[in-house]
């Protein structure tokens, strides 16, 4: 039988062992969790961030064409499709693109996606662009 001093009590020892299981059991499973919580957070910020992106850039690229398109016209409709593509333009560039702690991005992004349907609008062009921004599928290189 092993050595036990006075304080030790063979009982107190079995009768704590489901009490010292739990607590490290639950130890290991919170820092379990929180690596893989961790993981997956930043996987999913990933994910939504280059969504994000793609929409952003799209809607920049659009507004961009446009502006190359309608800059050089004298009519008065193209000036004011070309103001309302400006307006597109400049409320893109002002986005923060920076700081993921910005805590305006979904105003932000609700302010350009309003101000896209609104161009879309003036230029009488639909704002259904999923097959553009989700690729074809019949394209093989």
């Amino acid at each position: 039988m092993a050595f036990m001093s006075n304080n030790d009590d063979l009982f107190d020892s079995i009768t704590m062992a489901d009490d010292r299981f739990h607590v490290q059991g639950y130890q290991e499973g919170f820092e379990e969790g929180f690596r893989q919580g961790t993981i997956e957070g930043k996987n999913h910020g990933r994910l939504h961030g280059a969504k994000l992106s793609v929409e952003v850039s799209f809607y920049y690229g659009f507004a961009v064409t446009w502006k190359c398109l309608l800059q050089n016209s004298s009519d008065i409709k193209a000036r004011k499709r070309l103001k309302a593509v400006e307006s597109l333009v400049g409320v893109i560039e002002k986005y923060s693109y920076e700081d993921p702690q910005y805590e305006k991005h979904q105003e932000d992004m609700e302010r350009i996606r309003a101000k896209f349907r609104q161009v879309c609008s003036v230029l009488n062009v639909s704002t259904d662009f999923k097959e553009y921004v989700n690729g074809s599928t019949d394209m093989s290189f």
